[in-house]
């Protein structure tokens, strides 16, 4: 029988890369409309060198988020990104709805 006890924690990876000396930003889910596979509150853990851990969505979101991420890191200035999938592009690449996602992009000091 597999151990469930251990819990995944991006935010522990986002400690140990800063202890390490990395420029690290954490972007977090703050609000979702729709339809978003990520909860409010989950978190991707970005690195400088673009090194990341952790989900806010998957596929093309989280690339956005990552490349924002360096700009958080380089500015030091939070910043809230808005993503959005209307339903009629969403039907055509095979989901049932769309939706839309706001995520909270911040650098580690």
């Amino acid at each position: 029988m597999a151990d469930t006890s251990f819990r995944y924690d991006p935010l522990t990876t986002a400690q140990e890369w800063k202890v390490a000396g990395r420029q690290v930003a954490i972007a977090t889910v703050i609000e979702t409309w729709g339809s978003a596979p990520c909860a409010p509150g989950s978190h991707l853990v970005i690195d400088r060198d673009a090194n990341f851990e952790g989900s806010v969505s998957g596929g093309c979101v989280e690339s956005e988020v990552i490349s924002e991420a360096a700009n958080v890191i380089d500015s030091g200035t939070a910043k809230i990104l808005e993503i959005g999938v209307s339903d009629e592009r969403a039907w055509s690449v095979g989901l049932s709805c769309g939706g839309r996602i706001r995520i909270y992009i911040e650098s580690l000091v």
